[in-house]
């Protein structure tokens, strides 16, 4: 078995069922755990947006998307000189990975045989899914069946703290310029944690929204979790999310970490949320992972 994961989160997939020794291809963008893009080759390009401010990607990703052009780049060569059995890509998000359409265009012209496995979820349970799609695909379920019961051991604890606790409402924002709403998966890990999500899209793409519908939702804690950054990042723009809110907490988290990539890391997404929600309930979050910023 030689697996290629075209994004994050399956990266992670793959490591948590105990298959990095299979892995042979990641992306630029597979930073967790540190070794994947280090130790492995990486098959996918982009460009790197980390001198940008969150208007200027938006921007970047709105024009090139409407003028035909992908934001990804496949390295065919690349990819056919490893020769995979497997490939995990996706079609949940343009803006999030390369599409599995692309992956399977590029293994028809290069006369590859590989299974491709698009792992596209929009709630939690569909997530969890993934992790036996994974497994099965990869020839050992029994792993996946595991790391399945393992998540949901620590939610069903999270569950349990919480339970008889009153819900506060929580508005999450995914981005701050334009703001958009907390889509997909995300409402369930707010509903996991024992809050209340509001202004929210559950089960649904996350959409462009305003702040003053954002506020209308009267939440009474507001969490920034940009996609594509760390708890550094999500810091410094929540900072400009604060006088849109000026009655709720306002608190930052490791986006990428534990909130967007719907991966294992999801329910320490949920063990950090619920420590937010009901501190006195629950293990406080590990550290650089959460920030109260307001």
């Amino acid at each position: 078995m030689r697996i290629v994961s075209l994004l994050p989160s399956a990266t992670e997939i793959v490591y948590a069922l105990g298959l990095d020794a299979s892995l042979a291809g990641v992306t630029f963008e597979c930073d967790e755990p540190p070794a994947a893009r280090a130790t492995k080759a990486v098959v996918v390009g982009g460009r790197d947006t980390s001198g940008m401010t969150p208007g200027e990607i938006d921007e970047y990703v709105k024009t090139h998307l409407a003028g035909g052009g992908d934001l990804y780049t496949l390295h065919a060569d690349a990819l056919a000189g490893l020769a995979p059995s497997l490939i995990l890509t996706q079609d949940l998000c343009r803006v999030c990975a390369l599409p599995s359409g692309h992956v399977t265009d590029a293994l028809n012209h290069l006369g590859c045989s590989a299974d491709v496995v698009s792992l596209d979820p929009y709630s939690l349970e569909e997530v969890l899914a993934t992790f036996r799609a994974v497994a099965d695909a990869a020839g050992v379920p029994a792993r996946g069946a595991e790391l399945v019961a393992s998540c949901r051991a620590r939610l069903a604890a999270v569950r349990s703290a919480v339970t008889g606790r009153r819900p506060p409402r929580v508005a999450v924002v995914e981005w701050v310029d334009p703001p958009f709403t907390a889509g997909h998966w995300v409402p369930d890990l707010i509903t996991a944690a024992g809050g209340a999500p509001v202004a929210a899209r559950p089960g649904a793409r996350s959409v462009e929204t305003t702040w003053a519908a954002l506020a209308a939702a009267q939440p009474e804690i507001v969490l920034v979790t940009p996609c594509g950054f760390h708890l550094d990042g999500a810091a410094a723009q929540a900072a400009a999310v604060v006088p849109h809110f000026p009655d709720a907490q306002v608190w930052a988290i490791d986006g990428d970490g534990l909130v967007v990539r719907p991966g294992p890391r999801l329910v320490d997404g949920v063990e950090a949320i619920a420590a937010i929600l009901h501190p006195t309930a629950v293990p406080a979050a590990p550290s650089g992972t959460i920030r109260r910023i307001a």
